[in-house]
Parts: structure tokens; C-alpha cells; sequence
């Protein structure tokens, strides 16, 4: 077994953040097994070490060793970058969706085995469904997930009157892709990504679209590259193909629902509580307007000095929100 001043160099190396130290008294753990007549063990020591001298220099290549905290210059007006710290464990959704956004997490946390191999992890996203269901949200709780920064897209920023202008600002967030590893979100995809002939700036909307394409194609980058629309119908078939992974999103059926009201409120309730009831008022909502309702309950607690939510609460910032929901639809 390791010797104690072996035990405690490892150790100290890790604190240190000295991986090449570690790796150096790890093989020398490995060399005494071996001595001992332990060959299966150390054999084991070596393949680990080696693993993890792979992923370390994956990783290397992928973040380029470059963290910045802010875009700067031009990017400035292009990307926001914030670091979240959700998790797909804050998220109600269904099995088939929880099952995608896990695969893909396990995929990125695994790159370097399936980069050695010859294959691509999972990195080019594209979410579709109505507004409130969740695509900001995934992004978000990706970046999470990963420990990576989310660099949102500002469209205010990237769309331009200007002939070629967007296409060259395109270009800087693809090469900002490579140089800084991330989550890259397109919120409202279809600004860029609609089917070409849909408007009467029908050549310019063509050159942003093929640019778009060319630069997804070619992008071999360790970023994830996500776009979100609520109108995928409108998007151009070309695009799909660019993607590694399409996402469906819906509106919430009553079970989830439940669960919704239950994850953003049991804490705050009583243990009575008819979750299921609630969940039928609230039927036809988003999970953004549901969590709404939600902190608006929590809020009406919170300023008459109560410290349980109660049910009458509950019920009336659903009903609120559900006439907010009536008149926006009938617009």
C-alpha cells in the first residue's frame, strides 16, 4: 500500500493544484504495487493516470486556458455573459426531454473518451416550443451542469440594417466560441434562422442564413451552441440537419404541474396541501407562468407577515395569472 508521506504528497498536491506533482507520486504508488507483487492494482494506477492526464489535456484544448469574465470590444454588444448554478434537478419536465438534457450532460462530461474515439459529443442544440416551457431555463441549467459560463445573444446587437453586418458579427461570436468555452444561447432563433423567401428582404435574409449555416457546419469548437424558438415552423428545413440534438418542448400536463407548484412551494405550505387540485387550476399555463403565480403567492405571505403560504393564496395568483394569460392570447 502507499506509504504515508506518499498519502500525504498526494494530497498536498491536490491542494496545490499541482496535477504533474500528483501524477508523479501516483505513478510511484503504482511502481511499489507493482514491487509488491500487486500487478493488478498497479496496472489499474497507471490506466487512471493516464485517463486522467487525457482529460487534462482535453480540457486544456477545449477552454484554451482562457476564462474572461465579460466580453470585451465589439463582443461587448454581441454576448451577456452570466454563470448560473441551476441543475437539471430544478427542472419538471417530461421523461423523454429529462432523458435528452441527461444524455447530453453525460455525453460533455465524457468528451475526452468519445473525442479519443473519433466521435462528437453532443454540443449543437436546438429547442423548440411555446414561450414559458423551459428552453431559457435549459440553457441556463446546462451551463450549470457543465461549470461553464452562458453567453446569451443579443439580437439587438447581432441584427443590422446593413448589408453583410450581421453575417461579419456572426463570424466573431463563432470565433468566440473558440476561444472561450461556453454556452452559446440564440434566443428567438427564428430571427436569423427563418425560411428564406418568408420576407421582402428576401437576399440579405438569405445571406444571414447561409452564413449562420456555413459557420455551424464548420464550427469545431468545445462550446455548446444552443437556439430556442417558438415558431419552429418558420425555420428554414436546412437548419436541422446542423444540429446534433432537437428538443421538444410543450406546455405541462397536470402531473407536472403539480410537482411545478409542490418543488416551488412545499416548503412554504402545509403538508395538506391539494396539489393536485391546484394543478387543475392552473391547467393550460406555462412553467414560467405557473412559477409566477408561485412567487406571487410567496410574496402575499411575505407582506402580511405570514410564514405558511396558504391555499386561498395559491389559488388566487393562478386565477390571476390565468386571466393574463386569456387576454395576451386574445391580442
Amino acid at each position: 500500500m502507499a506509504r504515508a508521506d506518499q498519502i500525504k504528497a498526494l494530497i498536498q498536491s491536490h491542494l496545490d493544484d499541482d496535477p504533474d506533482r500528483f501524477y508523479s507520486v501516483a505513478m510511484q504508488v503504482a511502481a511499489r504495487e507493482a514491487k509488491a507483487g500487486h500487478g493488478k492494482l498497479a496496472g489499474d494506477l497507471r490506466d487512471l493516470v493516464d485517463r486522467a492526464k487525457a482529460q487534462q489535456a482535453t480540457n486544456q484544448a477545449a477552454r484554451k486556458t482562457v476564462s474572461i469574465g465579460q466580453p470585451r470590444g465589439e463582443l461587448a454588444n454581441l454576448l451577456t455573459v452570466s454563470h448560473p448554478k441551476g441543475r437539471l434537478a430544478d427542472m419538471v419536465l417530461g421523461d423523454s426531454l429529462s432523458c435528452q438534457l441527461d444524455r447530453i450532460v453525460r455525453e460533455q462530461r465524457h468528451a475526452a473518451d468519445i473525442l479519443s474515439h473519433g466521435l462528437e459529443p453532443r454540443r449543437k442544440l436546438l429547442l423548440m416550443g411555446p414561450p414559458g416551457t423551459g428552453k431559457t431555463m435549459t440553457a441556463s441549467v446546462l451551463a450549470g451542469e457543465l461549470g461553464l459560463p452562458l453567453f446569451q445573444v443579443r439580437l439587438d446587437g447581432l441584427i443590422t440594417k446593413f448589408m453583410g453586418e450581421t453575417a461579419a458579427k456572426l463570424r466573431q461570436i463563432f470565433e468566440s466560441t473558440q476561444q472561450a468555452r461556453g454556452v452559446y444561447f440564440f434566443d428567438e432563433f427564428d430571427a436569423i434562422g427563418s425560411q428564406r423567401g418568408l420576407t421582402n428582404d428576401v437576399g440579405e435574409v438569405r445571406r444571414i442564413l447561409n452564413s449562420f449555416l456555413q459557420m455551424i457546419e464548420q464550427d469545431s469548437s468545445h462550446s455548446l451552441i444552443i437556439g430556442a424558438t417558438n415558431h419552429p415552423d418558420i425555420l428554414d428545413n436546412a437548419l436541422y440537419r446542423r444540429f446534433d440534438d432537437l428538443l421538444h418542448y410543450s406546455l405541462p400536463d397536470e402531473s407536472h404541474l403539480a410537482a411545478l407548484l409542490r418543488a416551488r412551494l412545499a416548503s412554504k405550505t402545509t403538508k395538506s396541501m391539494p396539489w393536485e387540485y391546484l394543478a387543475s387550476i392552473a391547467a393550460g399555463l406555462s412553467h414560467a407562468e405557473v412559477t409566477r403565480a408561485a412567487d406571487e403567492a410567496l410574496k402575499t405571505a411575505l407582506m402580511s407577515r405570514k410564514t405558511v403560504v396558504s391555499k386561498t393564496a395559491i389559488i388566487t395568483a393562478l386565477e390571476e395569472q390565468q386571466g393574463v394569460s386569456e387576454r395576451l392570447s386574445n391580442r
